[in-house]
């Protein structure tokens, strides 16, 4: 039987999908609605497969798939979200996700995707597939954030939350002096030159929603 982890920041979304899994046969093992949290859980008992929601009320999902990518711990994971955006497709492929999946997709299709991943094959959910042909062709700002490594992922979601460097630290194990080096470093990258610039970057992007969510 099937051990699976639930990340999204919802308790009624994810008693649903405890749910759903339940009866269809697989095992629940834990569950949260935040990264920090999911982390420490699947680093001391890796589930078969992690579903994970990316957008987390200030923080996201992204930020356990760079962790796990920068570990190098081998659990699948498939998107679970309400973008459809094409940059956020692209940066949960490039931070390993095996599948991608919009929430409003029927009960029938979100097992298929779970089978599907377990088994190792990527699946992108009805309307997503076309997308993927998209994807050398992004837009300049697209690929900007396709250069980040998973670390400068985890600190630019960070930075524009409002986290200081030494919250940031903290959270990620780091003395403040290399989240500033980090921070820096991404902000070179993106072609911005303050925090201000920034986060108008991480709005136009789909990074952060323009209220700061």
């Amino acid at each position: 039987m099937s051990a699976i982890y639930l990340l999204d920041d919802h308790a009624i979304v994810r008693d649903g999908l405890r749910a759903m899994l339940e009866a269809a046969g697989y095992r629940v093992v834990g569950e949260s609605g935040n990264p920090t949290v999911a982390l420490a859980e699947v680093v001391q008992r890796p589930p078969d497969l992690l579903l994970v929601d990316i957008g987390l009320g200030g923080r996201s999902g992204f930020e356990l798939l760079a962790e796990l990518q920068a570990r190098q711990l081998p659990v699948r994971s498939l998107v679970l979200t309400m973008s459809a955006q094409l940059h956020h497709l692209a940066q949960a492929l490039r931070l390993g996700a095996t599948g991608y999946l919009l929430k409003g997709a029927p009960r029938a299709e979100l097992l298929r995707a779970v089978h599907a991943v377990l088994r190792g094959q990527r699946y992108l959910g009805s309307g997503l597939a076309a997308l993927v042909e998209q994807l050398p062709h992004s837009a300049p700002e697209a690929d900007l954030l396709a250069g980040l490594s998973p670390r400068e992922c985890q600190i630019i979601t960070l930075v524009v939350g409002g986290c200081t460097s030494p919250e940031i630290g903290r959270q990620l194990h780091l003395s403040h002096k290399t989240v500033d080096t980090y921070r820096g470093r991404l902000m070179a990258k993106l072609g911005v030159g303050d925090i201000t610039a920034l986060v108008r970057f991480a709005i136009r992007n789909g990074l952060i929603d323009a209220d700061g969510n």
